[in-house]
């Protein structure tokens, strides 16, 4: 019993060091969620990140596909998760094969319950660019939601 154990937990070591090197050497396409607007949701803010070339922020309404469907709109679609990939593909030349998509919620649970509207005024109101305006909006980050959030759905670590 005490070595099926250990050899279990020793695969899940196995497992989760190898996802760790999976994502460490991969592009990570980020999705931030609209809920707000009722109905199907829209991607508002998207960025990519890898290891070598950081964060890049991406306006999802001028990223798009073959056909000019837009990362905005990816959930109208059949398979909203590959057509991601395939937009960053056709816009950037880039492969992402990690999506992380955090929703509202997980977003006030971790960046505060005002950082969509302090984003809007920043963007909006101010005029800033979409990367800009949430580069300015985050002033403080909590990072205990995280896993809660995960369990809750409220973040997807998806690999397409």
């Amino acid at each position: 019993m005490a070595s099926t154990l250990k050899r279990a937990l020793g695969i899940i070591a196995v497992l989760i060091v190898l996802f760790l090197a999976i994502t460490a050497f991969s592009n990570v396409l980020i999705l931030a969620q609209d809920d707000t607007e009722g109905g199907i949701p829209g991607v508002d803010m998207a960025a990519l990140w890898s290891f070598h070339g950081g964060f890049t922020w991406i306006y999802p309404g001028s990223s798009h596909d073959p056909q000019g469907r837009t990362l905005h709109n990816i959930y109208m679609l059949n398979d909203p998760y590959h057509e991601a990939q395939e937009i960053m593909q056709y816009t950037y030349g880039v492969n992402p094969h990690i999506l992380v998509i955090i929703n509202d919620q997980a977003a006030a649970h971790i960046f505060g319950a005002d950082i969509l509207d302090t984003i809007r005024q920043h963007d909006w109101g101010e005029g800033n660019s979409r990367g800009d305006a949430v580069a300015m909006s985050i002033t403080h980050v909590n990072l205990l939601p995280v896993i809660p959030d995960i369990l809750m759905g409220n973040i997807k670590i998806i690999l397409i």
